[in-house]
């Protein structure tokens, strides 16, 4: 079926991308946008079916627009998002067991401390600030890369690089030009936070190194699968906690419920991403001709997954529009599904999770003081600034 309109203006849907996933998933199961040539789908079931389908609905020829096949990608793919098995396993199997639940026990209890100097020390300034930039980046840039293990020199460019990473899956339009002359430094920033003599020694990136060493993986690797930690562990939660804050800012009754039930906190935080998916989009390529909702997709085509939209599908959710705490948001797609699931979301939830209840403990109530501002992303929904007032207990 045709692109439904309003798929031409890249501005409008990047600010506000609820109209045309709206349109999309009423137009159909499959849908070709005409301006780029590739297939798009935005209902739930098609989604989830195709990010299951690896051995159909390939990585490896990229996750963005450009096709690998083809086109020389601007940096090694990533050994985890842009590849599949067998190259895909060995990486993936390292990173679950470093990222595994006695990791993530040890880690809770530090970052526990972090959240409550962290938040005290900002309701001490004052009960107005920034969501985004003083709460939401502020807390995973504080505890995540030390996680990782690396240097403090250089912890500046995670951001910037993330985003220009996201952009860069395309189109190839204005947010890719303004970071490209960037692109370079930034690169050799991370890539020298990836090394092995920079790494603490009991930080995840020091564990891939080890994993080097057992022959889990090459030498050659390792250090790409630092680099996929730190991409895909920033921007997303980041993106991720100002959804949740936004989220409870707007529905002051969930926020009630959340102080009255602490123990809701995980499920506030897949509740956000379920309603306003960090990660909007991703794309898959063909290996075969393959008919879907009735159309024939050929072989060696780009499909356009549209996370956002199935996560607000009204086949799958009831009262998608609604951000709900006694909702089951399990089985949502904003961390995407089957073998490529995000490695890292239980150190995303656990984040989330842990400076959430210290501001319920601390803040009975969360409120837009002023005008709010989106960040443009090709891939993510983000904020560039979410201005709030709190009132405390």
């Amino acid at each position: 079926m045709p692109a439904p309109q309003g798929s031409a203006a890249p501005g409008p849907v990047l600010e506000d991308p609820l109209p045309f996933q709206a349109d999309l998933r009423a137009a159909g199961p499959v849908v070709h946008l005409d301006k780029y040539d590739v297939f798009a789908m935005g209902r739930y079931n098609e989604v989830h079916a195709a990010l299951t389908d690896w051995q159909t609905f390939q990585s490896a020829a990229g996750v963005g627009l450009s096709n690998f096949r083809y086109d020389k990608p601007w940096r090694p793919p990533s050994l985890l998002l842009e590849a599949d098995p067998p190259h895909h396993d060995a990486p993936r199997a390292v990173l679950t067991k470093i990222l595994g639940p006695r990791e993530i026990r040890r880690l809770g209890e530090s970052w526990a401390t972090d959240a409550e100097e962290l938040v005290e020390d900002l309701l001490a300034r004052g009960k107005e600030f920034d969501a985004v930039t003083d709460l939401a980046a502020a807390f995973p840039l504080r505890v995540f890369p030390d996680a990782v293990g690396i240097p403090q020199a250089g912890r500046e460019d995670l951001l910037p690089y993330g985003d220009h990473v996201f952009n860069a899956f395309g189109p190839p339009n204005e947010l890719v030009a303004k970071g490209a002359p960037r692109v370079a430094g930034l690169s050799a920033s991370i890539a020298s936070q990836c090394a092995r003599d920079v790494l603490t020694a009991d930080g995840f990136g020091a564990q891939i190194w080890a994993a080097a060493d057992r022959g889990d993986i090459t030498e050659a690797q390792a250090p790409l699968i630092v680099r996929s930690l730190l991409t895909a562990g920033v921007d997303t939660t980041v993106n991720g906690l100002a959804v949740v804050l936004y989220a409870f800012a707007t529905h002051p009754d969930q926020w009630d419920l959340l102080r009255e039930k602490p123990a809701l906190s995980r499920t506030a935080f897949d509740e956000a991403v379920r309603f306003e998916s960090p990660v909007q989009t991703f794309f898959r390529t063909t290996t075969r001709d393959i008919e879907v909702g009735g159309a024939l997709i050929p072989e060696g085509r780009k499909i356009l997954m549209f996370l956002g939209s199935a996560n607000r599908d009204p086949r799958r959710w009831e009262n998608p529009d609604a951000f709900d705490l006694n909702r089951d948001p399990s089985g949502h797609l904003g961390f995407g599904f089957g073998i490529h699931q995000c490695v890292g979301q239980h150190i995303a939830r656990l984040e989330a999770a842990t400076i959430l209840s210290v501001l319920a403990k601390r803040i009975t109530s969360i409120e837009i003081s002023g005008p709010t501002r989106r960040h443009h992303n090709n891939t993510l929904r983000a904020w560039a600034s979410l201005p709030v007032r709190v009132r405390t207990a």
